[in-house]
C-alpha cells in the first residue's frame, strides 16, 4: 500500500544531481537508481507511454530515463508519441500487455480518464510524470510532477519585470501555449494569469495553441506579429524555450527589436541550452527550470523505488527555479543539457 501525501524534491543549483528527502528513500538517494538497484529488476517491464522523440523535451527525457535504468535489468517498451489519439491506443495496448509499471505523460487529460480507470481495474500500476491526470482519477495513479503553476507564475514575473525595466506603464502580450488539452498547459496558464492579474496594465491580446511545436510556434508568431503590428505587441510568452526562440526569430524577421530598453520582452517557462544562450545574449528575458533531465532522473528513481517495494509517497513535486540574467549562473548547467 502506497503512503499518501505529497513530497517536494529539490535539486542542487547548477546541477542535475537529485537530492531526495529522507522520507522518500531513506538515505538521501545519492546513487543513480541503476546502481542502487543493480540487476534486481531483471525480468520486470516498464511501458513508457511518454512524449515522442520528435519533441525535444521528450527526446532528452526518454534518453536519460533509459540510461538511468539501463543497469537495473528492467525492460522498457517504447510506446511514445506526440499524438493524443495514438497515445490512448498505445496506453490501452500497454494495459493489455500487463507490464509491471506504465510511465505516462498525458497528452489529452480527458481522453486518458477511461484508460486510467481500465488500468486500475486490470491491476496495472501507472506512474504519471510531468503533468497530472484529471482530478477524477488522480488517486488512481502515482505521480512525479513538475510545478506547472509555479512555472507560469515565473513567466508572468519575467514579463512584468522586463516591461517595468523598460519603463512601460502598459503593454500587450501574446502567448503561445503547449497543447491546451493538457493540464500541464492549463496549470501554467493558471499561474501566469494569476500573477498577471496583479499588473492589469499588461494585458494578453492573443493566446494560441502551438502544441509544443517549434515550427508551428514560429508560424503562429509571424502571424500574430503581422496581425498586431510592430507597435501592437510589447511582450510574448512561449511556453518552452524552443517555442519562445521562434518568437524572437519572427520578430527579427519583421524588423521588431528584441530585448534591451525598447525591444520585445520574451520569456519561456522550461529551459534549454539555446534559451540560456539567448538570455546571456540579452535577447530572451528569462525562463524557468523544468528541464527534462532532472525530471527523467526523478521518474526513474521513483520507478526503482516502487518496483523494489520501497513504497514511495504517492505524489512527488519537483521544485522549480526562475531563470533570468540575474540567476543565470545558478541554473545554466542544469538547463544546458538539451
Amino acid at each position: 500500500m502506497l503512503r499518501t501525501g505529497t513530497i517536494r524534491v529539490g535539486f542542487t543549483a547548477g546541477a542535475l544531481g537529485l537530492t531526495l528527502l529522507a522520507t522518500a528513500c531513506g538515505d538521501g538517494g545519492s546513487s543513480p537508481p541503476g546502481e542502487a538497484a543493480g540487476s534486481a529488476l531483471a525480468g520486470k517491464t516498464i511501458a513508457l507511454v511518454g512524449y515522442g522523440n520528435s519533441n525535444p523535451w521528450g527526446a532528452y527525457f526518454n534518453e536519460v530515463f533509459g540510461k538511468e535504468l539501463a543497469s537495473t535489468g528492467v525492460k522498457i517498451n517504447d510506446m511514445t508519441t506526440m499524438d493524443p489519439g495514438t497515445q490512448v491506443q498505445k496506453f490501452n495496448q500497454a494495459v493489455a500487455q500487463k507490464p509491471d509499471l506504465i510511465a505516462l505523460s498525458i497528452l489529452d487529460t480527458q481522453a486518458m480518464v477511461v484508460p486510467i480507470q481500465k488500468a486500475k481495474a486490470a491491476g496495472v500500476p501507472v506512474l504519471a510524470f510531468d503533468g497530472p491526470p484529471d482530478p477524477s482519477v488522480a488517486d488512481d495513479v502515482m505521480s512525479v510532477l513538475s510545478d506547472n503553476e509555479k512555472l507560469g507564475e515565473y513567466a508572468a514575473q519575467n514579463i512584468i519585470e522586463g516591461l517595468q525595466a523598460q519603463g512601460r506603464d502598459s503593454g500587450k502580450i501574446i502567448v503561445l501555449t503547449g497543447t491546451k488539452s493538457m493540464l500541464v498547459t492549463q496549470d501554467r496558464m493558471k499561474g501566469f494569469n494569476r500573477v498577471l492579474a496583479g499588473a492589469p496594465q499588461y494585458q494578453v491580446v492573443d493566446e494560441q495553441d502551438a502544441n509544443w511545436d517549434p515550427q508551428l510556434s514560429g508560424t503562429i508568431a509571424q502571424q500574430l506579429l503581422a496581425k498586431h503590428g510592430r507597435d501592437g505587441v510589447q511582450a510574448a510568452y512561449g511556453m518552452a524555450d524552443y517555442m519562445a526562440l521562434p518568437i524572437i526569430q519572427a520578430a527579427k524577421q519583421a524588423g521588431i527589436p528584441v530585448g534591451g530598453k525598447e525591444g520585445l520582452i520574451v520569456t519561456g517557462s522550461n529551459c534549454f541550452k539555446a534559451g540560456i544562450d539567448s538570455i546571456r545574449a540579452g535577447e530572451m528575458y528569462g525562463t524557468a527550470t523544468e528541464d527534462p533531465g532532472t525530471i527523467a532522473k526523478q521518474t526513474a528513481d521513483y520507478a526503482v523505488r516502487f518496483l523494489t517495494g520501497q513504497n514511495p509517497p504517492k505524489r512527488e513535486i519537483v521544485e522549480e527555479g526562475r531563470v533570468t540574467a540575474a540567476t543565470l549562473d545558478q541554473f545554466a548547467e542544469q538547463c544546458s543539457n538539451v
